[in-house]
């Protein structure tokens, strides 16, 4: 227990959840353009959590002794990793839903109008997939259910830290 709550304040600790985030960003690009999987709008979503988790682990690294660079990170990696989560489980329901008319897979990223990334970096952000269709398969799980385990596993890895972080302040 005394391990998991040195780890906010190890620069190694932050530079694995910087280093994993960009290495997931990577291969999301491997499957767009060299096996041209084109990503759909929750597909966008999800790459953009993982930059989430990317910034988050960077905000740790700066300065995993203050307790400000800290606590942003974390913030980050908590409304990230559980967010990438949600988003994941409602891509699997529009893949696996029989009901037509069960959701809508929209054409623009609903970013913010001040930050219109889809419009600043097309390569990257733009979503010209449909989210319903399940192009790519690996042990009989899509992308999304992947995706979901890998979430599930930042959340799980935050929720342990934080909580053992707690218990280790209150002895």
């Amino acid at each position: 227990m005394n391990w998991l709550s040195s780890l906010p304040s190890s620069k190694k600790a932050w530079a694995l959840l910087a280093l994993s985030a960009a290495l997931f960003e990577l291969i999301a690009l491997y499957f767009q353009y060299v096996m041209a999987l084109e990503p759909c709008i929750m597909c966008i979503y999800q790459r953009t959590v993982m930059l989430g988790l990317l910034g988050a682990g960077i905000v740790g690294y700066i300065s995993p002794s203050n307790w400000l660079y800290k606590g942003t990170g974390l913030a980050i990696w908590g409304i990230s990793s559980i967010w990438g989560w949600l988003i994941a489980r409602e891509h699997i329901n529009m893949q696996t839903t029989t009901d037509p008319f069960a959701f809508t897979c929209d054409i623009v990223p609903n970013f913010p109008s001040f930050m219109p990334l889809h419009e600043w970096l097309p390569a990257f952000f733009a979503a010209t997939g449909d989210c319903g269709n399940i192009d790519w398969s690996f042990m009989n799980m899509s992308m999304p259910g992947w995706m979901e385990i890998i979430f599930a596993f930042y959340s799980l890895s935050f929720i342990l830290i934080m909580a053992a972080t707690i218990v280790g302040k209150s002895k």
